[in-house]
């Protein structure tokens, strides 16, 4: 198992893969539709994607649990 000191980098990490892949699928199908080597195309996506979106989730994610927190009532 993953120390509980990684937590940050293995959330970071999942969403990053699991959102790449999904967006990247998404705007693949998009730009290009079905095509004959539509997997092929979305896989060479899908590995750029996820290079930017795993520092992105990692930088990002501190800032926006704050700014949740700003709108989030708190319990009375």
């Amino acid at each position: 198992m993953i120390p509980s000191k990684y937590q940050r980098f293995v959330f970071a990490f999942f969403m990053a893969l699991l959102m790449s892949c999904l967006m990247s699928f998404v705007i693949t199908l998009f730009n290009v539709g079905l095509v004959d080597n539509v997997l092929i195309i979305w896989l060479k996506a899908w590995a750029f994607a996820f290079v930017v979106a795993f520092p992105a989730v990692t930088l990002v994610a501190p800032i926006v649990a704050k700014l949740t927190q700003l709108f989030i009532a708190k319990d009375t």
